[in-house]
């Protein structure tokens, strides 16, 4: 499988409202979005993400659930938080919420399952 660009799914409305929503319901509720939680500190990008993905070789862009293309939000459906391969066959889901889930937001955890999955699906 022939991965042109990976896109990793929030599991979060983007815009102002959708971050002061998902920040009210992560520090009240407990809720949380494992692919967040992997990207971000609690208030700006890693620097180890940034850097990992500028070393990956793969595009990869990260969006929020009202940022999908149509086609792709029809892919994902409500399995967000995930990673998900753009291919010539259309899209192939990579890295579920589970996953993410069990990674503890760790950045070298990610990309070492990343990577795990991507060789295991070729």
């Amino acid at each position: 499988m022939t991965v042109t660009r990976l896109v990793g799914v929030y599991r979060a409305d983007g815009g102002l409202r959708g971050e002061l929503r998902y920040l009210a319901g992560h520090y009240f509720h407990g809720q949380s979005c494992s692919l967040c939680d992997i990207t971000h500190s609690p208030f700006r990008r890693k620097a180890a993400w940034t850097a990992a993905v500028a070393e990956l070789g793969i595009p990869f862009s990260l969006v929020h659930l009202n940022e999908m293309e149509p086609g792709l939000a029809e892919f994902v459906g409500d399995r967000a938080a995930c990673v998900v391969a753009e291919t010539a066959a259309g899209w192939q889901m990579v890295l579920g919420n589970d996953t993410l889930s069990s990674l503890h937001g760790e950045v070298p955890a990610f990309f070492a399952a990343l990577r795990a999955a991507l060789q295991a699906s070729e």
